[in-house]
C-alpha cells in the first residue's frame, strides 16, 4: 500500500509534467509545429494525453 505522502508526490511530479509540456508545446515556433503536424492550440490536449494516458 502506498503512503498518502507517495501518492501526492507522484501527482504533483505529473502535474509539472503536464505544465512544463503544455507550456514547450505552446512556445515551438510555428514552422517546428507544423512540420511536426502539432497546432500549439491543442498543447493542453497533447500534454494530458502524454502525462496522464488520456
Amino acid at each position: 500500500m502506498t503512503s498518502i505522502m507517495t501518492r501526492l508526490r507522484r501527482a504533483a511530479a505529473k502535474r509539472a509534467a503536464y505544465h512544463r509540456t503544455a507550456r514547450e508545446i505552446a512556445n515551438l515556433p510555428l514552422d517546428v509545429a507544423l512540420d511536426l503536424g502539432i497546432f500549439r492550440e491543442d498543447a493542453e490536449k497533447i500534454a494530458r494525453t502524454h502525462v496522464y494516458g488520456r
